[in-house]
């Protein structure tokens, strides 16, 4: 990978639009033709190599077993499904309040595993009813908890959406998975959790100190992954930058100096998948991702990877950080410490510990707090002590001195 992407530094100077040749036994031996030529991804650009999955452990734990996957219709819920799919579960359920999303991967996996025992059922985490029905009909032995709310400037406009959707949609669901036996929770996190400055961040944070406790308080093995951002995820930057780029400009970059953790889509599962292989309970897990890569960069190589010179074809434009963003974020506290597993790129981190009952009391006045639709956030900050944000009158104030009218 390092190879590939020095050797693609020099190419996309070129302003050629460039493509991969398939390896040169596949082409001897058949396997693929000259018409395999495909085009170069960002991905290529990484500069890693991909985190391998260890199968056998993935599929000795999910073989035979009710499987079941909140948000099965978003990025990661989906790919998940694919990837459970293919491990021989007794019966996989797809739960997801977006129905379109869960009607696609319903489709897909129809075609692509016709053997497969499907559950698809529509239905909102925040439904206490309805996740307990759900969970208490079909006894799924595991979970992976992959619905939330992530956008982090919509959630920053609706911040009692976030704790109502994340927060208590965790709760409900790790409640429900405890009154009914399920043997393991996997709760799908984010390296905004770490010293929070977003009320999406925050709310993540508040998630895995819920499993945490519950962890603490049942049977059930609960157990977090935190991982940066999704390469082609929904509405992640690739996307974005790439329809800026067939609109002709300009690409959007908030700050020149903006760097995150990427890592793909099948990386990401394959971590959760994993980490519910290792999880003996009360874990958050991290994946070493490697360099953080600059999102000038990004765009920069996508404008070239597209057969356009930057800045003169295609205008980069600084619009400044959104609301509750970083210049950079991390993937643990310092505090936290952290612990290797049998892969060496999947860590183990070790937050502080706390009073499962003190925690869990908490979040439920915090979900009472939220459907008042007041101001969340000094409430938010008296569990996650860490949080920290603009008040009103300061973001009064940046809008007013951006020109913006605040109301």
């Amino acid at each position: 990978r390092q190879k590939i992407r020095d050797i693609l530094d020099i190419c996309k100077k070129t302003g050629c639009e460039l493509r991969i040749l398939p390896g040169v036994y596949q082409l001897i031996n058949g396997d693929v033709s000259i018409s395999n030529l495909r085009r170069v991804n960002i991905e290529d650009l990484l500069g890693r190599e991909p985190v391998e999955l260890l199968l056998n452990n993935v599929m000795a734990y999910v073989k035979d077993k009710v499987v079941m996957v909140t948000g099965g219709g978003g990025s990661i819920g989906s790919e998940l499904c694919r990837q459970i799919a293919g491990y021989s579960p007794r019966q996989l359920i797809i739960f997801d309040v977006y129905e379109n999303n869960a009607y696609d991967i319903q489709q897909e996996l129809k075609k692509t595993h016709p053997e497969l025992d499907l559950v698809v059922l529509i239905g909102s985490v925040r439904n206490t009813a309805r996740i307990n029905s759900v969970i208490a009909e079909h006894r799924p032995d595991i979970i992976y908890h992959a619905a939330a709310h992530k956008h982090v400037p919509l959630m920053e406009d609706s911040p009692n959406e976030a704790i109502k959707n994340n927060v208590m949609g965790t709760y409900k669901t790790a409640e429900a998975a405890c009154r009914y036996g399920v043997k393991k929770f996997i709760l799908i996190s984010t390296d905004k959790a770490v010293r929070p400055t977003n009320i999406m961040g925050a709310s993540k944070r508040i998630c895995e100190m819920i499993i945490q406790s519950f962890n603490e308080l049942s049977s059930t093995e609960f157990a977090a992954v935190r991982f940066g951002n999704v390469l082609g995820s929904n509405g992640s930057v690739i996307p974005l930058f790439k329809k800026q780029i067939e609109a002709g400009g300009p690409v959007e970059v908030t700050h020149p100096d903006i760097i995150r953790y990427f890592m793909t889509i099948p990386e990401a599962v394959s971590l959760v998948l994993q980490a519910g292989a290792y999880a003996k309970g009360g874990e958050i897990f991290i994946l070493d991702m490697g360099a953080p890569v600059k999102i000038l960069d990004l765009a920069e190589n996508l404008i070239r990877l597209s057969g356009y010179v930057p800045y003169e074809e295609i205008e980069i434009k600084f619009i400044g950080l959104r609301p509750g963003e970083k210049l950079f974020e991390e993937l643990l506290l310092n505090e936290e410490g952290k612990t290797k597993t049998a892969n060496d790129r999947i860590f183990i981190g070790h937050p502080d510990p706390m009073d499962p009952l003190v925690i869990l009391k908490k979040v439920r006045e915090l979900g009472e707090e939220a459907k008042l639709e007041r101001d969340i956030h000094e409430a938010v900050k008296a569990v996650v002590p860490e949080y920290t944000y603009k008040t009103q009158g300061e973001r009064e104030a940046a809008a007013f001195c951006d020109g913006g009218d605040f109301y």
